[in-house]
């Protein structure tokens, strides 16, 4: 089912079927790092009836299921601009795991916007800005900036518990069909978070 998914996808969105690969695989070790750590309790209370391979195909999304608050655009140029200034000593400590997965997905981050279009935007919802930022920083940095970002560390759209009831749901069940249209939702739910909010009247 994946491979059609990612090919429909890739037409539509110009995404290398490479790249949603990548991400595919980063989710996978998400969800496999979520439903046996510590690091995000109650994702792993939701992923803990779910076997490997149901968590795989949950994982198989035409998007990021992690987040590193890469919509924060604010957060990213002012982390990226203190390039050799981080002060890793005064963060949180996290877990090696954790620290382990934050490292690969910065240099799966720093690949992505290394590439022309939307991909960064599309795969992570990182905003241009970001994009730009993170093609300034040298590749040897994104191991100290692991340390430093490993507790922002995040199930992506954390606080909108119907998608993720649902995909769960959905992968538990024997029903491709129904798991490809809850992924699906997924992609309307990240167009949604990039609308301008409406002012309000006065």
């Amino acid at each position: 089912m994946h491979e059609t998914f990612a090919g429909n996808w890739t037409r539509q969105s110009h995404v290398s079927v490479e790249h949603l690969n990548s991400v595919r695989g980063l989710n996978r070790r998400f969800l496999d790092l979520a439903g046996q750590g510590s690091a995000l309790p109650g994702l792993r209370i939701q992923l803990a009836p779910l076997s490997a391979a149901q968590r795989a195909a949950a994982a198989s999304c035409p998007y990021a299921l992690f987040d590193l608050r890469f919509a924060d655009d604010a957060h990213w140029r002012n982390r990226l601009q203190m390039v050799g200034a981080w002060r890793i000593a005064d963060e949180p400590k996290a877990d090696p795991d954790t620290v382990d997965f934050v490292r690969l997905a910065l240099f799966y981050t720093w690949h992505v916007a290394s590439s022309a279009g939307l991909t960064a935007h599309l795969l992570l919802g990182m905003h241009s800005h970001t994009a730009e930022a993170f093609r300034g920083i040298a590749v040897d940095a994104l191991p100290d900036l692991a340390l430093v970002e490993a507790a922002n560390l995040t199930a992506r759209w954390s606080g909108c518990s119907a998608y993720w009831n649902a995909l769960i749901r959905a992968a538990a069940r024997p029903d491709p069909a129904a798991l490809r249209r809850v992924q699906l939702s997924g992609l309307q739910l990240a167009a949604a978070t990039q609308l301008p909010s409406e002012p309000r009247e006065v």
